[in-house]
């Protein structure tokens, strides 16, 4: 009984650390460096969130998905949690996802009359 009591906050733990460690992968392993986009469409979502941000976007009826970097990433280069609202038209440049589905991971992002949002884009490298 002592053991049982010892083992299991142990591991809820573990599992607790091991879920955002899975969640942080490489650019390389999932994105295509070769292999853009660029993607017109209606946000239909935005996430400001650890350990990626993430837009939905509605293209001709189409639902594709784009992984942004950290917020800590996303605040250095210009943007905040409106940065980007449902219901906007822009275009996000992006690397394909390698296993072909509607995802990539975002290079940039223009508003409806062509202007960058936030004030650079953003590479493979970062973090």
């Amino acid at each position: 009984m002592r053991i049982a009591a010892f083992i299991a906050p142990i591991t809820a733990l573990g599992l607790a650390l091991a879920i955002p460690a899975f969640a942080h992968h490489s650019f390389a392993v999932y994105f295509d460096p070769e292999d853009t986009v660029s993607l017109e469409g209606t946000v239909t979502s935005f996430r400001f969130t650890n350990p990626h941000g993430t837009v939905v976007l509605d293209v001709d009826g189409q639902e594709w998905r784009a992984e942004t970097n950290a917020p800590v990433v996303l605040r250095r280069r210009g943007w905040d949690r409106s940065s980007l609202r449902p219901g906007e038209t822009v275009t996000l440049t992006g690397w394909r996802a390698r296993d072909g589905r509607r995802y990539i991971r975002l290079q940039s992002a223009r508003d409806a009359g062509g202007a960058l949002i936030g004030n650079a884009p953003f590479g493979q490298n970062d973090d």
